[in-house]
């Protein structure tokens, strides 16, 4: 063998020794439901329904832990989405106004009737992106008190609005997380199309992308035998945690009309966040618009808001550029997530409403997913070589 020759396979086995001992070659799979399976235990959370697209559009289906005494989670249940229904409501907003329904320069009093703790000339773009400082109802203590009051009450956007204080700051001054401005969204999205906001969804989205799994609750009838069950202590401070699947909700479920109410699987909710950030839910002009993120919206949960979109934290996305949505609802909490680098989409949902445990599977999974299209394929054909 000659000295150039020598060199070089002398050079390909160093490259794959460091190779080997620095990325794990156990299939993806099993390195992601490790990893979730680890946190599960960590945070004393019973289960996890995620999900991993990948760039050649393959689904990896990852679940650990239980539901409810012996039954294990499954990838065909639904686990409820919380606020991650405020970016599909933003995409329908948007995709109103491809069609010529409404403007995001439209204002309120445009489409609904003056209320004494509104401006009525805040616009469909200040509501979509947080900046209209329009009160958050719920952070007037009575509203939850009546809410644990009449569990089995409906209380209608009109009821909802009852409980609004001053506003934050003037429209367009400042920006405010608010769940009332996406109340006020569904109810113009249903005043501009005479219909309702789950017929709009299923025609506009879950049909044609073939989201079968997918539901808006009070509105549409959801599998009761498909429904992961969720735990907490049902908002009853030093409580018991129980099983909170069949307790009384619908105060809690009406109240969250436009800015939550989804249910979903991790499946649905991956393909979904990947059809909408790869331009097949919005048109591209559109989908500029969501992701033109707002620098000053950065708080401790994310770098920037979009319209309905969070510019994810770069300490959750392991440096990557990432974006999506987070949510939580009644013992469950969600995240859906692109990498538009890596032309990956995640879905992450326990059945606990927990702060850290949901954020640290997606840290984990990001990284996974990250270092195995990276390293992984290439350390694969090195393995068949030898």
């Amino acid at each position: 063998m000659n000295l150039t020759k020598m060199v070089f396979s002398v050079s390909a086995v160093l490259l794959c020794w460091v190779v080997s001992c620095t990325t794990d070659q156990r299939p993806l799979d099993d390195r992601l439901r490790d990893a979730v399976a680890q946190r599960l235990s960590q945070y004393d959370v019973r289960g996890a329904s995620t999900c991993v697209i990948l760039p050649d559009g393959s689904i990896h289906d990852i679940v650990a832990g239980i539901s409810h005494d012996s039954v294990a989670i499954r990838p065909e249940m639904l686990f409820a989405t919380g606020s991650i229904t405020k970016n599909i409501v933003a995409a329908l907003v948007l995709r109103l106004g491809e069609e010529g329904i409404l403007s995001l320069e439209d204002s309120l009093h445009k489409w609904l009737p003056p209320h004494p703790m509104i401006d009525s000339n805040i616009t469909i773009r200040q509501m979509l992106g947080h900046t209209s400082g329009i009160f958050m109802f719920w952070e007037n203590q009575k509203l939850w008190d009546d809410l644990i009051k009449y569990r089995d009450s409906v209380f209608s956007p009109d009821v909802v609005l009852t409980y609004l204080k001053a506003p934050h700051f003037p429209p367009g001054t400042g920006f405010r997380y608010s769940n009332t401005n996406y109340l006020l969204l569904a109810r113009i999205i249903t005043r501009a199309t005479n219909s309702t906001l789950s017929s709009e969804l299923r025609r506009h989205f879950w049909r044609p992308l073939g989201l079968s799994n997918t539901y808006l609750s009070m509105e549409e009838q959801i599998p009761q035998d498909k429904l992961a069950h969720v735990w907490g202590d049902n908002f009853e401070k030093g409580g018991p945690e129980r099983d909170l699947t069949y307790l009384p909700r619908v105060s809690h479920e009406s109240i969250t009309y436009g800015s939550a109410g989804v249910f979903t699987t991790a499946e649905d909710l991956a393909l979904w966040c990947r059809s909408l950030f790869t331009g097949k839910v919005l048109t591209q002009s559109s989908l500029d618009r969501m992701l033109q993120f707002n620098p000053s919206a950065a708080v401790s949960w994310c770098d920037g808001y979009g319209l309905g979109v969070f510019l994810i934290k770069k300490s959750t996305s392991d440096g990557n550029r990432a974006y999506g949505h987070g949510g939580g609802n009644i013992g469950t909490s969600a995240y859906m997530v692109y990498l538009p680098d890596y032309d990956v989409s995640i879905a992450v949902m326990i059945n606990a409403f927990h702060g850290k445990c949901p954020d640290r599977i997606l840290e984990n999974m990001i990284e996974i997913v990250t270092d195995y299209l990276d390293h992984g394929s290439q350390v694969s054909e090195r393995n068949d070589v030898h």
